[in-house]
C-alpha cells in the first residue's frame, strides 16, 4: 500500500505540474520554484507532515519535500542559533541534496558530451 501511496501523491504533483504547463503561460522554473514554496508552506502550517506520512517517498523527494526540509530547518536553526539560524539553518539540513545534485551534474558533465545541431 505505502508504494501506491507514493505513486498516487508523486503522480498527483506531476499531473497538477503538467496541467500549470498545458493551460498556464508559466515556464517550468517557474512552476518548480512554485513547488518548493508550497513545501516551505506547507511545512510551515503542519501540513506537510501528514502528507508525508500518507505519500511517503511520493511527497519528501519530489521539490515539495525539498522546500519542507528548507523550512525545518530554518526552524531548528533558529531555535538553537537564534536569528543568524535562519540565514543558516535551509542550506544547513539540506547540504548533502544540493551537494549530491553538484556532483551528478558534474560527473554528467565529464561523462558525456552534447551534440551540436547542425
Amino acid at each position: 500500500m505505502e508504494y501506491l501511496n507514493a505513486f498516487l501523491c508523486g503522480g498527483l504533483f506531476c499531473a497538477v505540474g503538467q496541467l500549470l504547463i498545458d493551460k498556464t503561460r508559466l515556464t517550468p522554473a517557474r512552476i518548480l520554484t512554485g513547488y518548493v514554496v508550497t513545501g516551505v508552506l506547507l511545512q510551515a502550517l503542519g501540513i506537510f507532515p501528514y502528507l508525508s506520512q500518507w505519500g511517503g517517498a511520493g511527497a519528501t523527494v519530489p521539490l515539495l519535500g525539498f522546500g519542507a526540509a528548507l523550512a525545518k530547518g530554518v526552524v531548528r536553526a533558529i531555535a538553537e542559533n537564534g536569528l543568524l539560524g535562519a540565514l543558516t539553518g535551509g542550506l544547513t539540513s539540506t547540504a548533502g541534496g544540493i551537494t549530491a545534485a553538484i556532483f551528478f551534474a558534474l560527473l554528467a558533465a565529464l561523462l558525456f558530451r552534447p551534440n551540436h545541431k547542425r
